[in-house]
Parts: C-alpha cells; structure tokens; sequence
C-alpha cells in the first residue's frame, strides 16, 4: 500500500480537494467512479477548481514555494531564525532526500498535474462555449507546476546541454492506477521546458482576456516571458512581455506599498494565489510576519546586507519594519491576503533586460522601462541605463517574492561561497519516490 500511494504521488487517491466545501459537493474521488465524477459539464468544472484549491496549498503557491528560493539564495541577505528543520535545512544548503519542503512540493505539485490531466480527458463533455477556457485554464495550471519543478528539482537551464540535463518526469495523463506505465522517468530539462513553452502557448490562445481570479491570457502570456527570461531566449521573452503590456489591461498601482497585503487581486496582480478565510492561511504571512499579523515569532529576519541595497529615498525601503526583535519584509502582513505571484512590473523589466542584451527598443527602450518601475518607488528617473542597473531593479522590486535563487542561478551568481550550479542549490528528488519508482532509482540529483 505504501509503494502504490508513493508513486509520483499522483495516483486516484490523490485526488481529493481540500476545499471541497466551497468547490465541489461530491464524495472523495478516490470513492466514486470516473463515470460519475467526469460525466458532465458541472463536474469537470468543479473539478478544475479543485486543481485551484490544490494549487493554493502552502506548500507550494500558498507561500512556501516561494519561501525556499528565498533562503536557498539567502547569503546575508535574511536568515532563517525558526524551528522548522526543513526550511533550516534550505536555508543552510544542507538538504537530504528527505526534506518535508521539497516532498510537499513535489506531491502537491503532481497532485495538480493529476487533476488538470483529468480535466483535459473530459473536454469532450464540457459545453462548447466554455471548452476553450476549461482547457485554457487547466494547460496554465499544469505549465506553471512543470516549470517550477524543474526550477527546483534540476539545475539551470543550459542551451546546448539542455537535452542532456536530467529535468523531471513530465506525466500528460491521468493516473488512475499503478500498472507499469507508472513508473516514468526523469525528462530532460530541454524536454520540460518545451512542454512549459506548449502548453503556455496553447493556454494564451485559448484563455479570455478577463476570468475573475482564474488564469488569463494576460497570465499565461506573461507565465511565458518568465519562461523564456530563464531559458536565456531573450527575443521570445521580450516579444510575450510587450504583448502583456501593450493589452492594457494591467497598471501600476501609484504607490509600492499598495500593492500588498490586499484582500484581492490589484491592477498590477496580472496573476495571484487567492487566500482566504476559508483556506488555511498565506504560508508567506506565516513564516515572513510576527504574531501581530497572524505569523509565527518571526522566522526570517532580514539583515542589514539586504537592507543596504537601497537608497534612502527609495518607497521600497519603507516597507521594511521592525518587529519582535528583527526586521521583517512588509509584503506579508495579511493572514488572509492575496500571494503576489506575477506582477506587471516584472513584464516592463524583463522587456528591459531583453532589449537591452539584444540591442534592441522593441516596445520601448529599455529607459523608459526602467523608469516606470524606477520612478514608482519614488526615485529619480534615470538619464541612461545599462543592464547591471535593470538587474539590480529586479532585485529591489521583487525581493522576498520567490525570485531569487532562480535569478541567481539563470544570471549564474555564486550563492555565497557556493557556485551557480552547485549540487546544493537543487532539490532532492524525494526519498519516497526513489524508493518506490524504479526507474527514478538511478536518476537521483548529485550529492543525495
């Protein structure tokens, strides 16, 4: 029994939502029969929901995924003050393959690849007119799981070793037992990126422009600059970019500190995890804020090396306060409050960036990109810019929002004494899941 609940951990029995009470009034997947819970155009569409319930579990985009890029890329910017051994693990590059922080990612993870993959095998039973964001919907889904594990769980990206480089298994079907068919093994990263890149271009052509809290074209478009920044292929990153931009249909909030702690999405949230009462808590509050927020006794404090990054004058700055004995970040002092996850000031500075490397003014120029973050933040708009300056922004506009190991590693940044692509800065392919899946067996990441 344990072998079957362990492969990839996307079996049936995975299958339950957590938050059925408000999405779905069905009993436990795992005890009603495929027939049932497919067979119409109201189950499927709860059921993608229950993806979105799954998808805001904080071990992933409820808090914590974003939570480990910060200490895995620490340094002496914050430190890791609490309790918790997985995160202290992270935190002093120090993981064994059976760190709770990347098994939870890796179960959840597959758990939503698992449902979406359901709902992309009832497409034939959901009404015509809602087809296309239906699958919109679930395509996104499951590209930003992918991507992410394969961010976490295999090193950076290289292009001409990409196809060599082991990534993670990518799975296109619903699971719904163990045969031998489920014991896949590890993709390449080249092979995972490409499936990321598909899937997102196929969800921008089929998702509309406005879908309440769900996925949007504007997001899956956007997903896609991200994508394509982290792979390197600046063209494609900085054309998704403008195409987020130029729609409109996002704006900058006037001030940095409004773009926080908010009950719900802002102008500039192009797509977030939505938190609320009925769900267990935003992870990030938890582990970022004190008690007086709703957070722990403060389990990461953010020392001065970070805090020197910024000029004086500089909105962000503000935001940094004193609490139960440590600075803490401001961008998480609502319990029950939106999780930042792509904000349209990453789309103007990835279209900086781009431009930038490529000599190009495709949109804007590269200043005037600057600027608009730049100046937001109530500094002095700039007279010229370079590509240090662009990536040095990124840096203060997205701190402690889940960036920074990743920028460190696709910029190819030491991690302290630690090298870009040292074996400590990927996780572990879980223990369980070497021990249950034979073909994983020989395929576990260096130094675990």
């Amino acid at each position: 029994m344990k072998r079957i609940f362990s492969i990839l951990t996307i079996v049936v029995s995975m299958l339950f939502f957590t938050a059925c009470d408000k999405l779905l009034d069905l009993e436990p997947y795992q005890s009603i029969s495929e027939e049932l819970s497919l067979e119409s155009d109201a189950n499927v569409k709860s059921v993608l929901k229950g993806a979105y319930a799954q998808f805001d579990d904080p071990s992933i985009y409820g808090g914590c995924l974003l939570r480990n890029s910060e200490l895995l890329g620490a340094e002496d910017e914050c430190m890791w003050v609490g309790t918790y051994s997985g995160p202290r693990q992270i935190y002093n590059k120090q993981m064994n393959s059976s760190n709770e922080e990347a098994t939870s990612q890796w179960i959840d993870s597959y758990q939503v690849i698992n449902i979406v993959n359901n709902v992309l095998s009832a497409l034939a039973v959901v009404d015509e007119a809602d087809r296309d964001r239906v699958e919109g919907e679930a395509l996104f889904l499951r590209s930003l799981m992918f991507f992410d594990l394969v961010r976490y769980f295999a090193q950076q990206y290289q292009a001409g070793s990409a196809a060599t480089q082991l990534g993670i298994p990518i799975v296109l079907t619903p699971t719904r037992g163990i045969d031998e068919n489920s014991f896949v093994s590890r993709n390449s990263v080249e092979e995972v990126y490409n499936q990321v890149i598909a899937d997102l271009i196929a969800a921008a052509s089929k998702l509309p422009e406005e879908n309440e809290v769900f996925a949007t074209s504007g997001a899956a478009t956007a997903l896609l600059a991200r994508v394509y920044l982290q792979k390197g292929d600046y063209a494609r990153a900085r054309d998704a970019a403008s195409t987020v931009i130029a729609s409109g249909l996002y704006e900058l909030q006037p001030s940095y500190a409004d773009v926080f702690n908010n009950d719900d999405n802002t102008s500039e949230d192009i797509f977030a995890t939505q938190i609320t009462s009925q769900d267990r808590f935003s992870a990030m509050t938890e582990y970022f804020s004190i008690p007086e927020y709703g957070g722990r006794d403060g389990d990461i404090e953010i020392l001065e090396g970070h805090l020197n990054l910024y000029s004086p004058d500089d909105e962000r700055l503000d935001l940094f306060f004193l609490g139960n004995g440590g600075m803490r970040s401001g961008k998480w002092n609502n319990l029950y409050g939106v999780v930042n996850l792509i904000r349209l000031p990453e789309m103007y500075l990835i279209r900086a960036e781009s431009n930038v490397r490529l000599g190009t003014t495709i949109g804007a120029t590269p200043l005037s990109d600057y600027n608009t973050v730049h100046e937001r933040a109530g500094l002095t708009a700039a007279t010229i810019v370079t590509l240090d300056d662009i990536l040095y922004e990124r840096r203060l506009e997205f701190s402690y929002e889940g960036f920074r190991i990743h920028e460190q590693r696709r910029l190819q940044e030491n991690v302290g004494s630690l090298p870009y692509n040292d074996p400590k800065l990927v996780f572990p392919i879980p223990f369980r899941e070497t021990e249950a899946n034979p073909a994983l067996k020989n395929q576990q990441n260096p130094g675990y």
